[in-house]
């Protein structure tokens, strides 16, 4: 994956053919960095995972999934060199055959995934906080995972046509290729469902994040010092992460671009910060046990 990393950065600067509004190379280059996060993360993940039948489990499920990812970035660059778009290509029967194998792969992945989140949501984990950060977080970027299979759905004006070239879209009231967010794509016109996508796959790594922060902090803040505190840190930011990713997910599904947010998306995000700051400093101000002891003394 870090190979073909280097080659799609290296088509970046020296490729310059464009292709759906985004250089033709852009794609694989995300993807690949996507793969490498997301594969590590997993990776750590499974080694939480105690020894016996659920680690052998679990490197199987995360030898399938490595396999599918392979299998998928292979085509997407195959179609790169080729000239032409990877996902929903229907313009040709080879076209249409290398878009089904993607699609393939990807439910083999999610399934892989899922099989993942199961383990950790059965494994003992001695840290608690350690543990909800590394269960919700698989479970959170699963939901981002599925966003994908609501891309595949024809769009009324594909569905209009008989035997479209394009089947499926990423943009939603706009078609895909419009202005977008410089580096990310993301549309700025209309609705954009690799938002939540990529928002919720990478909740495998920021709530994880939030734990190391805590951790790091721990030695500097007493309060933070507190298992119990952390856990309830990790939750709240899991909360808040989760309702996150459902914000985006539905202002794109309304056709509403990221950064022209209306009235109602807006008021809906102002009601999240004001839940997950109330809900931070409750888990920093209720007592622990250690403390009421302290206090009644």
């Amino acid at each position: 994956m870090g190979l073909l990393a280097l080659v799609s950065a290296g088509g970046l600067v020296l490729d310059d053919r464009v292709l759906v509004g985004a250089p033709i190379w852009a794609k694989p280059f995300k993807f690949s960095l996507s793969f490498i996060a997301y594969g590590l993360t997993l990776a750590w993940m499974l080694s939480l995972l105690p020894a016996g039948r659920a680690r052998r489990i679990g490197w199987w499920a995360g030898t399938v999934l490595t396999v599918a990812s392979l299998v998928e970035m292979v085509l997407i660059t195959l179609q790169v060199v080729r000239g032409t778009r990877s996902h929903f290509n229907n313009a040709t029967p080879f076209d249409a055959a290398v878009f089904q194998i993607m699609g393939a792969t990807v439910v083999v992945l999610w399934l892989a995934a899922l099989v993942i989140a199961v383990l950790l949501l059965r494994a003992r984990i001695l840290d608690r906080a350690t543990a909800w950060a590394v269960r919700l977080s698989s479970f959170i970027a699963l939901a981002g995972a599925g966003i994908g299979f609501a891309m595949v759905r024809p769009t009324p004006e594909q569905l209009a046509v008989e035997d479209p070239a394009v089947v499926g879209a990423h943009s939603v009231g706009v078609p895909d290729g419009g202005p977008g967010i410089p580096l990310l794509g993301w549309s700025t016109t209309g609705g954009d469902l690799r938002i939540a996508h990529f928002f919720g796959m990478h909740a495998l790594q920021l709530v994880p994040l939030v734990l190391l922060v805590l951790a790091a902090l721990a030695p500097r803040y007493a309060r933070l010092a507190d298992d119990r505190v952390r856990l309830r840190l990790v939750l709240v930011a899991s909360a808040a992460y989760a309702a996150t990713f459902v914000l985006v997910a539905w202002q794109a599904l309304r056709g509403q671009a990221l950064l022209s947010p209306d009235a109602l998306t807006l008021s809906a995000a102002c009601a999240l910060v004001i839940l997950t700051v109330t809900a931070t400093a409750t888990a920093l101000r209720i007592p622990t046990p250690a403390a009421r002891q302290e206090l009644a003394a």
